[in-house]
């Protein structure tokens, strides 16, 4: 059994392409925000893309989804000493 499964549930690839596609409105979407050690602040958002309903069922009889979803992550107050140094380019201009 993998991680994040319901137990007793053995979910195949099969499984999820004869799931049924659900559609959905993005209700609202929170950054998570981190404070690194070295003063970089990090904003972290999860941004879900799709959702389908697959014809399985955990053991307390509610039905299984599963998510396709992209995380977002931006840097911010990120310290000079961090930065790349901008490289001259090797191409000359024509």
């Amino acid at each position: 059994m993998s991680k994040g499964q319901p137990p007793g549930v053995r979910i195949t690839q099969k499984d999820i392409i004869e799931g049924t596609e659900v559609d959905f409105t993005a209700k609202e979407e929170y950054w998570n925000i981190y404070e690194c050690e070295d003063g970089t602040t990090l904003k972290v958002k999860l941004v879900l893309r799709g959702i389908k309903r697959l014809k399985k069922y955990r053991p307390d009889l509610y039905p299984i989804y599963v998510i396709d979803a992209q995380n977002i992550v931006r840097t911010v107050n990120i310290s000079a000493k961090f930065k790349a140094k901008v490289k001259e380019s090797s191409f000359k201009p024509v």
